[in-house]
């Protein structure tokens, strides 16, 4: 596979930036010995994946942000394309790759895969990737297509709308902080796609091991923040309370099926929810600010998709029946 410095145009149009996240390896020294080329950017403190974007980003000046964490692996045309389709299609604010599996290179990988898209509670899955069940990838997702939400682990956004949008919340930390900004630029009216004529691959699990309880814990407190900042009063009104209770559920079934410790993570979500309400509440008004006439309400499935894997057995994304929007 290539290096990302590799497979990026010789041009002073484009940049390779490495923020380096207070690392207590020799990652600086590295970068000065082999890549002098490289602009590199140091955090003193490591205040969390987001934050290094938040810092970062504020000192970068572009017109497309390129944002690509380290356990990524690139093949050789995964740059231009989605910024080509950016540039032709300039309603679209973010754009991701196809993103398939680091260890399992035929599967599709859980960040993303070949899309991302929620229900009509807030919950995630991708063109690819139901819940937990990853297909593989034998070329039935490679149209390019208006989603809902584009993976963080490789995402092309247009630099000025993600900082109209507020950038990344650093309040999440890690994981679904790109659901929800990609929610505040289709609430400002504009478009998430996918490209899947580039293609990476993601190693998974490598910010926070998947199944822990601080996986668990900032899954379920960072999607009720989402819910509660981008919907609508009169869908949070049920909305947030049928999804609490759907995590008692699942707290239950994680204990019986012997998963107690990071079941626990679902408790401590549900308490900084309510402990901080009047915080999310600050931002929700902030965000409701953002809003469009007419917000872009495409690529929320109007069906649950826990019901549609849990009880119908469903486990690939064309079985859905989900009617897509390609992109021209």
């Amino acid at each position: 596979m290539p290096l990302i410095i590799n497979s990026t145009p010789n041009s002073p149009d484009y940049e390779i930036w490495v923020v380096d996240n207070a690392s207590a390896d020799n990652t600086w020294e590295f970068l000065d010995d082999n890549f002098p080329e490289v602009k590199k950017l140091r955090l003193k403190v490591n205040k969390g994946f987001t934050n290094g974007y938040v810092e970062s980003l504020a000192q970068i000046n572009a017109k497309y942000y390129v944002l690509i964490s380290s356990d990524i692996e690139v093949e050789g045309n995964w740059l231009l394309p989605p910024i080509e389709m950016m540039e032709k299609n300039p309603e679209f604010a973010a754009i991701q790759p196809k993103i398939k599996s680091y260890n399992k290179k035929e599967l599709f990988e859980y960040a993303g895969a070949s899309g991302g898209f929620i229900d009509y509670l807030g919950y995630p899955f991708c063109r690819g990737r139901l819940i937990n069940h990853l297909e593989e990838d034998k070329g039935q997702y490679e149209e390019p297509i208006e989603t809902f939400w584009a993976s963080g682990a490789c995402l092309f956004i247009n630099a000025e709308l993600y900082h109209k949008a507020g950038g990344l919340d650093n309040d999440f930390y890690a994981h679904m902080e790109e659901i929800d900004l990609c929610w505040r630029l289709k609430n400002m009216g504009y478009k998430i796609g996918v490209c899947p004529k580039s293609v990476v691959y993601h190693m998974g699990g490598f910010i926070i091991t998947y199944g822990s309880p601080l996986k668990v814990f900032r899954n379920h407190r960072n999607n009720l923040i989402m819910l509660l900042k981008n919907m609508s009063f009169s869908e949070i009104i049920w909305k947030i309370p049928l999804r609490i209770a759907l995590d008692a559920l699942t707290f239950y079934k994680m204990v019986f099926d012997g998963e107690i410790k990071p079941a626990t993570g679902i408790i401590k979500a549900h308490w900084e929810f309510f402990i901080y309400l009047p915080k999310w509440f600050a931002k929700r008004q902030k965000t409701r600010k953002l809003f469009a006439k007419l917000p872009n309400k495409y690529g929320i499935m109007q069906k649950s998709i826990v019901a549609a894997v849990m009880l119908k057995g469903k486990t690939k994304f064309n079985e859905l029946n989900f009617k897509t929007k390609s992109i021209g």
